[in-house]
């Protein structure tokens, strides 16, 4: 059992609270779920969601189960890489992936407010810092464990 001892070691807390973070978004898309309509449009999915949801379509729940599920592996791989769990398949891939897309998305909002500024909406700003922060702690988090990591040196 020795991804115990990555747990142990002070650099893999980084990786649980980026795993928390995940494990919090994808509780958050479920809630968003059950609070309906009004929640996806609180919470950015737009007109047409918050649409497609008052009509009683399945279209939103199913691509929203769809976010908590990715989100939930992506915290599962936080908590692997820390230690907490076994490690994961390809944990090095996993991780960096996970901390690249975070991080893709938050920048997204740079390239917005070049090309489209009046597309910049208060969801797209404060999604943007979150999703900054995510991404930072995924790579922060990685690079402070890789040499623990299954497959290092």
């Amino acid at each position: 059992m020795a991804f115990v001892g990555i747990a142990m070691a002070p650099q893999g807390g980084i990786l649980v609270f980026a795993g928390a973070l995940s494990a919090l978004a994808a509780l958050l898309h479920l809630a968003i779920i059950v609070g309906g309509p009004a929640w996806y449009q609180f919470f950015g999915a737009g007109e047409s969601m918050a649409r497609l949801a008052e009509r009683g379509s399945f279209r939103p729940t199913l691509i929203t189960l769809f976010i908590a599920f990715i989100l939930a592996i992506w915290a599962a791989y936080g908590f692997s890489g820390a230690g907490i769990l076994p490690p994961l398949p390809l944990l090095r891939l996993g991780l960096t992936v996970i901390a690249v897309i975070y991080l893709l998305r938050g920048t997204y909002l740079f390239w917005l407010l070049i090309t489209q500024p009046k597309a910049v909406t208060p969801f797209w700003i404060w999604s943007s810092v979150v999703v900054l922060i995510y991404g930072a702690n995924y790579a922060l988090g990685a690079w402070r464990v890789w040499p623990r990591l299954p497959g290092g040196a």
